[in-house]
């Protein structure tokens, strides 16, 4: 029998630590975390909440873990929600996860505003015994490529952050990171190579606004001069706007490319840079991942 590749563990929060005013970093440890796996870049796991009146231990934990979840009653759920592992100490039984605290909208956000030492999640992760290639992970760019577009809100900031700890030093491109308050900019590692532009929104109905018009300006210059391509039009109230090319028709499997971007955060915002990237700037779409992490308005998971 094969080694299982991924699984729930159950953690426990042993330390918390605020980074900035919105970013707070909980390590966990576990009695099993010596097999919690690290692929690397922006590995993607699910953390299940408790609630006053659901504990993880309703949450289902077999293959098909997903189906039985979706099949309880919704009150019954235990909400869980998607990050990014900041950092794993496997010798030391810990996990560093960071997280976006603000004004509380849902199970995760009251978790994290009331979270003290000692509280417990289950946390769906790699093992150690996973393969080389996780589709957990999205940073998937080409062998060869002359420049990395990396760009997102506070939800993309911890994703950013391991990649640039974990580029070589001889890479070279541009981040491009919107976040809730002035004191949020420290947040990002330095990189050698990278041109790192954070800057706080001066007030919500600018939401995305830098984001958008600073990733158009540094498409400008880092893009070579293309022909816009097609795109399809996705709604994000119904699709969900999340594509990274990661077969034979793009990401890794390319021998190069001059531009490779990295889009991450609320899908309409992500949706605009998208067609910017691909039908006005003519960047190949084979080297552009996109993920709306989250819907302005809406709960996901």
């Amino acid at each position: 029998m094969s080694a299982e590749t991924s699984r729930f563990f159950r953690a426990r929060v042993s330390a918390i630590t605020q980074l900035t005013p919105s970013f707070r970093r909980f390590t966990f440890t576990g009695d099993d975390l010596e097999q919690y796996g690290d692929p690397g870049f922006d590995q993607r796991v699910k953390i299940v909440f408790p609630t006053p009146t659901t504990s993880i231990d309703a949450m289902p934990m077999g293959e098909d873990w997903y189906s039985a979840w979706r099949a309880l009653p919704e009150d019954h759920r235990p909400p869980f929600r998607t990050y990014t592992t900041r950092a794993v100490r496997n010798p030391q039984r810990e996990v560093d996860i960071d997280m976006v605290a603000h004004d509380v909208l849902g199970p995760a956000s009251a978790w994290i505003a009331r979270a003290s030492v000692g509280d417990e999640v289950l946390i769906f992760a790699p093992t150690t015994a996973h393969a080389d290639v996780s589709f957990g992970v999205d940073f998937v760019p080409p062998a060869t490529t002359d420049h990395i577009l990396l760009a997102g809100d506070e939800t993309a900031a911890p994703a950013i952050a391991v990649i640039l700890e974990q580029l070589p030093t001889q890479a070279r491109g541009m981040v491009v990171l919107e976040v809730p308050e002035l004191g949020d900019t420290a947040y990002l590692p330095s990189h050698p190579g990278f041109d790192i532009r954070v800057q706080a929104r001066t007030a919500e109905s600018s939401r995305h606004e830098y984001l958008v018009e600073s990733v158009e300006a540094a498409v400008a210059r880092l893009a070579p001069e293309g022909r816009g391509g097609h795109v399809e039009e996705i709604d994000v109230d119904t699709e969900i706007l999340w594509e990274v090319p990661r077969t034979a028709k793009g990401g890794a499997a390319l021998k190069s490319a001059p531009l490779y971007s990295w889009l991450a955060g609320e899908a309409s915002a992500i949706k605009t840079l998208r067609r910017h990237l691909v039908s006005d700037s003519g960047v190949d779409r084979r080297a552009v991942a996109f993920m709306g992490y989250w819907r302005l308005g809406r709960a996901e998971v």
